[in-house]
């Protein structure tokens, strides 16, 4: 419908001029011009002007005028709602817009009016569902999931995450049975290969174990980590995926494992992916990927989270398991200014650990381990290239914990070089300082394992992992 009356009509000759001049105008004066005519033609015009505005909000001198750039994304949300229900791209322009403008609302620290937003994303991804405009009722949620996640609603989002992955199965499942032959058909179609299980994405996946266990499901968590565990290994047989990936994937579901007291099912893992990761040190992938680096610290991010303060009232806290650019703006930014305040920290340990060195050495090998995290985190989302910037800290945190192990007592050094089993309270140092001293130099053995394995390095890293399973037992 046209909306012609109390319209400056010299103004819509001039936008209707402008835009079918021989030149295409910039953003900003599309902007302008969509303006005037959304009010004659909001049909036709409404959709234009949503999506000049998510451009205008892009543009290069508005980069460093965040309120510019919120102004810009609450009037493409604004235009985006009163788009016309049956426009075909109502709902993906909607989305497109509110997330614009959610993470604008969160950058300014704006975080419950971005969590409104969010609900209103999720709400939309419905509406268009269900008016046939997207492909799923989820459409739209994740934003919403990853919110929650950062408030500490853990169950919330975890029932989220939960839902997006049954509606995966589900639709993967039906995509399955088309490819069968019709009841009562005579003949089947050829398929030269039987499908495989349906399954969700491993992201979906992972967000959803990360926050069952977050929120206490330990058991349902270990379940769904079993699964992409699973799917990884029946890609790798068919070469669908790198060794590397799932090395991390039994890594961490070691982990896992040994958290829920299943050391037996915890050591089968390890010993798993020492079988891959020998394959690595031997013949190299079997495949040639592209970058794979966001799996590897995604993993070891979500690894460190019981380390990291939970989120409290008006402090968010990262959602780990999401990879971090789906990390709301304010949650990204303080986990990375934490760096310096960190690295002091490490530093001010390190030298009091110089004068009670059994004392101390332990605080400091967990704290370097927060700072490597962090740091792995900031380097891979800035470069691919990994190995010179990050290897000095994994050193240095294999090197701590090792000084840590020594100081445990003058028996110590040959309790942690020696299997579990053999290792006793010998010495000054007692069994549980031993057993802890063990635990650490192996996670730092691991974590640097991994972290040469995501930088190429097959042969250190079979090294280090052999010498961490020493050390387990």
């Amino acid at each position: 419908m046209d909306h012609t009356e109390n319209v400056d009509q010299d103004a819509v000759l001039r936008a209707r001029t402008m835009l079918l001049g021989s030149g295409r105008p910039d953003v900003g004066r599309q902007v302008e011009a969509y303006r005037v005519l959304s009010a004659v033609s909001p049909l036709t015009y409404l959709p234009k002007l949503t999506e000049a505005l998510l451009s205008y909000g892009y543009a290069p001198e508005v980069r460093d005028l965040p309120d510019v750039r919120l102004a810009r994304y609450a009037e493409a949300a604004v235009a985006a709602r009163r788009i016309d229900a049956g426009e075909h791209n109502r709902t993906e322009l909607l989305v497109r817009a509110l997330s614009a403008y959610r993470r604008e609302l969160c950058a300014a620290g704006r975080r419950a009016e971005g969590l409104a937003v969010c609900e209103e994303m999720a709400e939309a991804g419905r509406w268009g569902f269900a008016h046939g405009q997207v492909p799923s009722p989820v459409y739209g949620q994740g934003p919403l999931a990853v919110v929650l996640a950062e408030e500490g609603r853990h169950q919330e989002a975890a029932d989220l995450c939960g839902e997006s992955v049954r509606i995966a199965r589900s639709k993967s499942s039906a995509e399955v049975s088309k490819t069968r032959a019709p009841s009562g058909s005579s003949e089947a179609p050829e398929t030269p290969e039987a499908p495989e299980a349906p399954e969700a994405s491993f992201w979906e996946l992972l967000e959803w174990a990360a926050e069952l266990d977050a929120a206490g499901c330990h058991d349902a968590a270990l379940e769904v980590f079993a699964d992409i565990v699973a799917g990884s290994r029946a890609k790798a047989a068919r070469n669908g995926t790198a060794l590397a990936i799932l090395i991390w994937q039994l890594v961490h579901r070691a982990g896992m494992l040994d958290a829920a007291g299943q050391c037996v099912e915890a050591r089968a893992a390890r010993l798993e992916a020492l079988t891959f990761l020998s394959e690595l040190d031997r013949t190299g992938e079997r495949e040639s990927w592209s970058n794979i680096l966001t799996w590897w610290v995604t993993l070891y991010a979500l690894s460190g989270r019981s380390a990291e303060p939970p989120p409290r009232p008006g402090s968010p806290a990262p959602p780990f398991g999401s990879p971090f650019l789906d990390w709301s703006p304010d949650v990204k930014k303080g986990y990375l200014d934490g760096l310096a305040a960190l690295e002091e920290q490490v530093a001010g340990l390190k030298e009091a650990a110089r004068a009670e060195p059994s004392g101390r050495l332990p605080d400091v090998v967990a704290l370097h381990r927060r700072l490597t995290i962090r740091a792995a985190v900031r380097r891979e989302n800035r470069s691919h290239l990994i190995l010179k910037p990050l290897r000095p800290l994994f050193d240095e945190g294999v090197a701590l914990a090792r000084d840590a192990a020594y100081a445990t007592g003058a028996d110590t050094a040959a309790a942690v070089a020696a299997p579990a089993d053999e290792a006793g309270a010998t010495g000054t140092a007692g069994t549980a300082d031993v057993e802890q001293s063990r635990k650490a130099l192996a996670r730092a053995l691991t974590d640097r394992s991994m972290f040469l394995v995501a930088a190429g390095q097959y042969g250190e890293a079979h090294d280090d992992y052999c010498e961490a399973l020493d050390l387990l037992g």
